[in-house]
């Protein structure tokens, strides 16, 4: 074997084994540099506005920014995980209280007559045979058993809220040091990529379109979402419309379940509580309004502009989450964005080659 072999396989073997122990080591932060890059290319738009007008001072408009994407994200957030532990709470008392007092057992004796119902329980019944039980003293006990298990598990909740804290911590230092120093990062990428100019700029532009359809067309979706059901819970008369609309919004970016968190819940009380045509009304919203909003406006937003089929793109999201988490809902889009770009790259390399055999051998 040549020495040149000899050396060339010597330093693959050093690539391939420093690639894997960079990976080692920065696979506890990589959440959190992922994060950073989507929330980076998300505002990079502002930041480069924000520095035009601070006449190019990097360190301060980077500064700026990061705490601008601190309070967006922060601050809301916090208001409404402390705001949401309140009305669980509540309610959690009022079902209670309905149920010592008698109430509950009222209200469902009035919705164990209407026909739709009838029908449901009757199917259980064969089902689960619920002669042999009592479903109030079961619901009961369950609510007390949720409760003390919240109660014993505050130690882990604890530290988990410290977890995300200090991810997030590791998210706004990596998102500084992008703003900072992006530009010149995104040179030396472009540099890196193995591929023609022609083709990575395609990798570049459907990767930024992907990003920018995925947290933009969220975000419009999540304000829609958020309106119409904060508008319906006001215009039912319902408590804490402002609130619970917010809550509908952010919940909105999880694609299974998502808004349906707060809106099913709530008409499940209204029936309880003997609100039927109240209860009636935001199912149909939920499910005709709230909903089809989703529906109807992502594939239009993002598997438009992205070019992934609305079917690919729903299995990307779900995927993604069962493999990374919370990012998969922008990671999972990217990586299938990726394979369908050099797809794309890929058969146009071949119709190039058809072409230029044709032209050469007519």
């Amino acid at each position: 074997m040549k020495k040149e072999h000899i050396f060339l396989i010597f330093t693959i073997f050093l690539t391939l084994l420093s690639v894997y122990l960079l990976y080692q080591i920065l696979s506890p932060f990589l959440p959190s540099i992922l994060w950073a890059i989507f929330l980076a290319i998300a505002f990079y738009p502002v930041f480069k506005k924000l520095q035009h007008l601070l006449k190019k001072r990097g360190t301060l408009s980077a500064g700026i920014m990061t705490l601008f994407v601190l309070s967006v994200i922060v601050l809301p957030s916090s208001l409404l995980m402390a705001s949401l532990a309140v009305e669980v709470v509540e309610v959690y008392h009022q079902v209670e209280e309905m149920i010592k007092t008698g109430q509950l057992q009222a209200h469902m004796e009035r919705i164990s007559e209407i026909p739709i119902f009838k029908w449901v329980l009757m199917r259980l019944n064969r089902s689960l045979d619920l002669s042999q039980k009592e479903p109030l003293d079961f619901l009961l006990k369950n609510l007390q058993q949720i409760s003390t298990f919240l109660f014993n598990q505050t130690t882990k909740i604890i530290k988990g809220l410290s977890t995300f804290v200090i991810g997030f911590f590791f998210t706004l230092l990596s998102l500084y040091y992008l703003f900072k120093d992006g530009d010149r990062l995104f040179e030396r990428l472009k540099e890196v990529i193995p591929v023609p100019s022609k083709e990575r700029d395609l990798l570049i532009l459907r990767f930024k379109d992907m990003v920018y359809a995925t947290i933009y067309g969220g975000i419009l979706i999540a304000i829609l979402q958020g309106l119409l059901g904060g508008l319906s819970f006001w215009a039912l008369g319902l408590s804490s419309p402002i609130f619970w609309g917010t809550a509908m919004a952010f919940l909105s970016f999880i694609p299974i379940g998502g808004t349906a968190l707060i809106w099913a819940p709530a008409s499940v009380l209204l029936f309880v509580q003997g609100s039927f045509l109240k209860g009636i009304i935001l199912l149909v919203i939920g499910i005709f309004g709230i909903s089809m909003v989703d529906n109807l406006l992502r594939p239009l937003l993002i598997s438009t502009r992205t070019k992934i089929h609305p079917l690919l793109l729903f299995f990307a999201v779900l995927g993604g989450i069962q493999v990374f988490g919370l990012i998969g809902l922008v990671a999972g889009p990217m990586i299938v964005t990726l394979f369908l770009t050099l797809i794309e790259i890929y058969v146009r390399g071949i119709r190039i080659d058809r072409n230029h055999n044709i032209k050469s051998h007519p």
